[in-house]
């Protein structure tokens, strides 16, 4: 078994695809239920599958995105770069930290429309992609 994408309610389709094709998504595909609701299904350049739906129900308001979901992960090749073209794209990125101290991982973190918090993660150079059973003592 294998993860295939993680679904996220939308409140303003329109203003969160700006959002997330700024982050660098790409449309993979669209979907019309019929009903009102839509759902765009996103990937990176890089990717071969899908990894992120926004879904927009109007009929269900306003996304309350509460506790639930702590954050999204993603993993980028080169924070500072990443951080510039976020900023020139209007979206507003944190400050860089460093985690695991000076010899671990470079993240930053930002904000999308609805509430829903991303976590950019740059790995030290010689770590694997993605964390993995060596991240833990």
């Amino acid at each position: 078994m294998r993860t295939l994408f993680v679904s996220f309610r939308v409140t303003d389709l329109e203003r969160s695809l700006r959002f997330w094709t700024a982050l660098g998504y790409g449309v993979l595909g669209r979907v019309e239920t019929g009903d009102g609701s839509r759902l765009v299904v996103l990937k990176f350049p890089e990717e071969t599958a899908a990894s992120l739906e926004l879904v927009h129900r109007p009929a269900d308001g306003r996304v309350d995105v509460g506790s639930g979901v702590d954050h999204l992960a993603i993993q980028v090749d080169g924070l500072a770069g990443t951080l510039e073209a976020l900023a020139e794209a209007g979206l507003d990125p944190g400050p860089v930290q460093h985690p695991g101290g000076a010899a671990g991982p470079r993240t930053s973190w930002l904000t999308d429309p609805d509430g829903y918090r991303i976590e950019l993660v740059e790995w030290p150079a010689g770590h694997s992609d993605g964390m993995t059973a060596a991240d833990f003592p």
